[in-house]
């Protein structure tokens, strides 16, 4: 059965229409760079600071993508290569990807890579995976114009006040994704802690010295330390 499922997932129309998913993103992400370099004089950015801008978004993606690199590797021996590319190269989030797949899975009374694990069960898998991340989409797509007026009308009222409530959100986004993480165990806490820990120095020496390029590669440094450290800990 398995062998039979891998070979409808790695299969010709299943990889067109990955390919097709993936290319449509590549080329929303260049269109945006295109605006965003167009439209950098208009408020006042130099074309150093756009290129800085670029280069530090391309070395923060580092970090997370060498986390999600090790959940692809284990989806695409159960679900194959086509739909875990789609997948996360729409969400972005392998662990919500790979719970997904276990849901559809254990919804079809099955399991991923067991012998029970058949086409229809890899079919219930591709409409849960698909299916759950549209809401996101969705959201997206009908509510992101009105959110947009509403940050207009705050900004035009109250500048400060904008700033403070796109910061409060941002903080409170990554704060509950960290936090949610951290209090698994010991190690992830201390991984956690000796992440923001890092960032905060980085910046520190950043600003001190003068060499702006520690900005750029913060993240990038943090996350490692941070992983490093919880590995350390989950040793002990």
């Amino acid at each position: 059965m398995i062998k039979e499922v891998m070979k409808t997932s790695n299969s010709a129309p299943i990889w067109i229409i990955a390919f097709s998913v993936i290319f449509i993103v590549i080329f929303q992400a260049l269109i945006f760079i295109r605006m965003a370099k167009k439209t950098a004089p208009e408020v006042g950015m130099t074309p150093k600071e756009v290129k800085t801008a670029i280069k530090t978004g391309l070395i923060g993606s580092i970090g997370p993508s060498m986390g999600i690199g090790i959940v692809i590797i284990s989806l695409i021996a159960l679900i194959g290569s086509p739909l875990t590319m789609m997948r996360i190269g729409i969400i972005g989030s392998a662990s919500t990807e790979a719970a997904a797949a276990e849901i559809g899975a254990k919804a079809f009374g099955s399991s991923l890579g067991t012998e029970s694990f058949t086409v229809e069960a890899f079919s219930t898998v591709v409409w849960t995976m698909c299916l759950g991340g549209m809401g996101w989409l969705i959201f997206a797509f009908l509510f992101t114009k009105s959110l947009g007026n509403v940050q207009n009308k705050l900004k035009s009222k109250n500048p400060k006040l904008m700033g403070i409530v796109s910061a409060a959100a941002m903080m409170g986004a990554f704060g509950y994704l960290a936090v949610e993480k951290m209090v698994i165990d010991i190690s992830s806490a201390i991984a956690g802690l000796m992440a923001i820990i890092t960032m905060f120095a980085v910046l520190y020496i950043a600003k001190k010295t003068g060499k702006s390029w520690l900005k750029e590669w913060s993240l990038a440094i943090s996350m490692v330390v941070g992983m490093y450290s919880g590995y350390l800990v989950s040793l002990i």
